[in-house]
């Protein structure tokens, strides 16, 4: 059996303004699919390996959207659950001239929040796989539970686990919360991926080598700091250290990117049956795995949208 991917977590609507400027400046908005989890999952189909995504949605027209878009993309969506209860979340996002982003969100509360712990089936970890979360459904609701199972399932079966907090401040009741709640689940993840500013900001300002540092607490043994048009840093537990300076494009949409850049490791590292035993093995290999990385997000930078910006290997020029 082929190793796949197990992305946990939301999947929601973007609704991604078609004007530049902030959200109470713009008129008019089209409907994306979105959730980082779930851009990871279709990331890693679009390069032609086995993805599985685990979620709720609501039983409405946005979760058929979802789950349909999905499937389009060939991701696995036998373990998405469905509500009566509460509805698929939304987000509302503007571009700014530089294309970075401006968020509004309404999920309060959405279905992502209350996938419960007995929800998550053992039988689909399989050694070889790899677990990827981010800190978007960390908050205090059954998704969090349903994480704490997902984690210690993958444990036991010594399967990759890979954390992206990818930090959305206003959905937290304060920062605070947020970065504590960050710092608890850092130690049980293998692989983590953080953006600059988001390490600066974990680590109050420290310079990025004694941040990163910090970082290598409980099980961490790799981490990437990506830095947007400057390419991204990987940092081996054992000392080693790679950098690629990225590829100059123009970014018309940074949506997705960093989504890209960790889709884009963890399909590399399924293809080369990384486990938590081998991960550190032939330290040389993430420079490749850096510059591929690095590729396949600035082809997603360059297109408007997320997943629909998901290149394949053709597409790459691999094949």
């Amino acid at each position: 059996m082929e190793n796949k991917l197990i992305c946990l977590g939301e999947l929601l609507i973007d609704f991604t303004a078609k004007e530049k400027g902030l959200i109470k400046d713009v008129s008019t908005f089209q409907k994306n699919p979105g959730g980082a989890p779930g851009n990871v999952s279709v990331c890693v189909a679009r390069l032609g390996n086995p993805s599985l995504m685990i979620s709720k949605l609501g039983n409405d027209g946005f979760g058929d959207f979802l789950e349909q878009t999905l499937l389009n993309y060939k991701v696995d969506i036998s373990q998405i659950k469905r509500t009566e209860l509460y509805n698929t979340p939304l987000a509302f996002v503007s571009l700014k001239d530089n294309g970075e982003r401006d968020f509004t969100f309404y999920r309060n509360p959405s279905s992502d929040l209350y996938l419960d712990s007995e929800e998550i089936n053992p039988d689909v970890f399989n050694t070889g796989d790899i677990l990827h979360f981010g800190s978007v459904d960390l908050v205090d609701f059954p998704v969090r539970y349903a994480h704490r199972k997902a984690i210690q399932i993958a444990n036991e079966k010594k399967i990759l686990i890979s954390f992206d907090p990818n930090l959305r401040f206003s959905l937290w009741p304060d920062t605070d919360t947020l970065k504590e709640t960050v710092w608890r689940y850092i130690p049980l993840a293998h692989i983590l991926k953080l953006s600059v500013e988001e390490l600066t900001y974990l680590c109050d300002g420290l310079p990025e080598e004694k941040a990163v540092k910090n970082c290598f607490i409980g099980s961490v043994d790799l981490i990437f700091i990506t830095k947007g048009e400057h390419g991204a840093t990987c940092y081996l537990k054992s000392g080693d250290v790679f950098n690629h300076p990225g590829y100059k494009v123009t970014a018309i949409d940074t949506t997705g990117a960093g989504d890209a850049f960790i889709g884009a490791i963890l399909y590399q590292l399924l293809q080369d049956n990384k486990n938590p035993s081998n991960l550190l093995s032939n330290p040389q290999s993430y420079l490749k795995y850096l510059e591929f990385a690095n590729k396949v997000s600035s082809i997603v930078v360059s297109k408007v949208g997320a997943m629909n910006s998901m290149p394949s290997l053709t597409e790459l020029g691999v094949y």
